[in-house]
Order: structure tokens, then C-alpha cells, then sequence
């Protein structure tokens, strides 16, 4: 039975009546999974997205990435291995600091993010109210954010 089936006597309750966390964490699953399965057809990870649209501002330092992707440095080493394995992304040593890397995107790269970035338009329906909608998850992430970090 699919997860949004309508409800039997016997059955469990109609989505429709579930609380807005639950509805939340079940959309968040099923768009990870959306993602994940685009993305692996381009040879690529959620984890690289985010550091090839990142790294679309320019060079940056793996720490700099690392926190503005909100990720451990050692997630992001990782994320940056395989991107470089790939020829995506180059790591230099920084002329200022040569404890840090500097991290730049390929033409590859560039390439590659040209081809993921509208997955989000391609995966998932339109919404009728999508500002209201990204303001009510902006404001989610901004709360729990702040609790955490």
C-alpha cells in the first residue's frame, strides 16, 4: 500500500490527518531520495551539489566550505576526494596559509553544475503559494538552526 492511500476502517489514518512534523519528515525522506537518485544518474552527490553551487562564488578554503555547507571538515574533505577524483573541483595549497587548501571548480565542474542545477525544477511539483512555503521552512531551519549551532 502506498503511503499516501487512502484510509481503510482497518487501515492506517488518511495523510491528510497527520501532524505537520510528520508530514514534513516523510516529504523530506521522499525528496532525498528524489534527489539522490537525479543526482546519482549524473555521477554525482547531494554533498557535491552543494559544494559545486558553494564554490560557484569563487575559490574558497575547505574550512569556509565546510562551514557554510554546515558539514564536519572531514565531510567535506571527503565530498572534495571524490569531486577531485572526477576532475570537478582542483585543491590548491593557499599562498597565505599553506596549512589550507583552496578549493576552485573545473570546467567540469562548471559544467556539471550547469546540468544539476534545475533537478529542482524537473523533480517536484509546483507549489501554489512556494514563497510562503519556503518562508515557512527558512523560518523552521533558522529555529532549529539556532539551537544547534
Amino acid at each position: 500500500m502506498s503511503i499516501l492511500a487512502l484510509p481503510s476502517e482497518s487501515g492506517p489514518p488518511d495523510v491528510a490527518e497527520w501532524p505537520v512534523g510528520r508530514l514534513l519528515s516523510v516529504a523530506a525522506r521522499l525528496v532525498e531520495h528524489a534527489w539522490a537518485e537525479s543526482l546519482e544518474k549524473l555521477g554525482l552527490t547531494h554533498a557535491g551539489l552543494i559544494t559545486l553551487h558553494l564554490l560557484g562564488e569563487g575559490p574558497m578554503s575547505q574550512t569556509d566550505l565546510a562551514r557554510r555547507a554546515r558539514v564536519e571538515t572531514q565531510t567535506m574533505s571527503r565530498t572534495l576526494e571524490r569531486l577531485e577524483r572526477d576532475g570537478h573541483v582542483e585543491r590548491e595549497r593557499s599562498v597565505e596559509d599553506g596549512r589550507r587548501h583552496v578549493v576552485t571548480r573545473t570546467e567540469s565542474g562548471v559544467a556539471l553544475w550547469l546540468s544539476a542545477r534545475n533537478l529542482e525544477a524537473d523533480l517536484f511539483p509546483e507549489v501554489e503559494d512556494a514563497d510562503a512555503m519556503r518562508a515557512a521552512l527558512l523560518g523552521i531551519i533558522r529555529s532549529l538552526s539556532e539551537r544547534r549551532w
